[in-house]
C-alpha cells in the first residue's frame, strides 16, 4: 500500500472507532443510573461499615451548578469507551497486523488472549478492595468533622485504582514474553528475585492512589504470585530451548 492508502485506511478505521464509542456513549447515557450505582457501591459499603463502628456519615456531592451534567457526560463517555472496546481493539489490530511477520503475529495474538483476562482480573481485585480501602481512608476523619466527597473526585479515585491494578497484573505477562524472545533468561529472574519483590512492594506503595497498607498488600501479593508463576514458565521455556539446542548439536 502507498502512504496515501495507509492514511485513508487509518482514517476509515478511526471513524469506525469513533462511531462505536459514540454509540456506546448513547448507551451509557441511557443506563447512566445503573453505571452510577455500580461505581457508588464500594463507597456505600464503606459507609455502612463506618456507620456500624462510628458516627461518621460521609456523603458524595456536587459543588457546582453544571457538575451534575458534566459528570453524566463523563460517565456516559467512559461507558461508551468500555462497551466499544472490542470494536476499537479489533480496528487497531486490523491496522497493525498486515505489517507483522507471521511469528510476530502469533506472539501478539497470544499476548492479547492472555492480557485481557489478566487486566480484567486486576480491575476486579481493585473493585473488590475499594470498600475496605475507602473505609480505612475515611476512618481518619475526626468525629466532629463532616467528610464531603465530590463525585468527580471519587470517580477519578476509582478509575485510577482500577487502572493501576489492571496494568500491574500485566507486568508478569511482559516478563514471560521477554523470556520467550530471549531477552530475559530465567536464571536472571531467580538471581534478582528478592530485589524484584522489593520493587513490587515499592511500586504498589507508590502506585495505589489510596496509599494505605491494606490496598498496597492486596496489589503487591497477587503481583508476587504472578511473578513466581512467570518465573516458573520462564524456567520451563529455557529448559525447552536447551533441549532443542542439545538435539541439534547431537544431530
Amino acid at each position: 500500500m502507498t502512504l496515501r492508502e495507509h492514511i485513508v485506511e487509518l482514517r476509515n478505521r478511526l471513524l469506525k472507532c469513533v462511531l462505536a464509542i459514540l454509540l456506546g456513549t448513547v448507551g451509557g447515557w441511557i443506563f447512566y443510573n445503573d453505571a452510577l450505582a455500580f461505581l457508588k457501591a464500594p463507597f456505600e459499603d464503606s459507609v455502612a461499615a463506618l456507620a456500624a463502628e462510628s458516627n461518621l456519615k460521609p456523603i458524595l456531592t456536587f459543588t457546582g451548578v453544571g457538575d451534575a451534567l458534566t459528570f453524566k457526560i463523563k460517565i456516559s463517555a467512559l461507558f461508551g469507551l468500555i462497551v466499544a472496546s472490542p470494536v476499537w481493539l479489533y480496528q487497531l489490530w486490523a491496522f497493525i497486523a498486515p505489517g507483522l511477520h507471521r511469528n510476530e503475529r502469533r506472539w501478539a495474538m497470544l499476548f492479547s488472549a492472555i492480557a485481557t483476562p489478566l487486566f480484567v482480573g486486576g480491575m476486579w481485585v481493585a473493585y473488590w478492595t475499594l470498600p475496605k480501602g475507602l473505609e480505612i481512608l475515611i476512618g481518619f476523619t475526626p468525629l466532629d468533622i463532616q467528610n464531603l466527597i465530590t463525585l468527580p473526585q471519587y470517580l477519578d479515585f476509582v478509575i485510577r485504582t482500577m487502572l493501576v491494578f489492571g496494568v500491574a497484573f500485566l507486568i508478569p505477562l511482559v516478563v514471560v514474553l521477554l523470556n520467550m524472545v530471549g531477552v530475559v533468561p530465567a536464571s536472571a529472574l531467580g538471581k534478582f528475585r528478592p530485589y524484584i519483590i522489593l520493587v513490587i512492594f515499592v511500586f504498589a506503595a507508590v502506585a495505589t492512589p489510596s496509599g494505605d497498607p491494606f490496598t498496597m498488600c492486596l496489589l503487591a501479593i497477587p503481583m508476587c504470585l504472578l511473578f513466581f508463576i512467570a518465573e516458573v514458565i520462564a524456567r520451563l521455556n529455557d529448559r525447552r530451548k536447551k533441549r532443542q539446542v542439545d538435539e541439534l548439536l547431537a544431530d
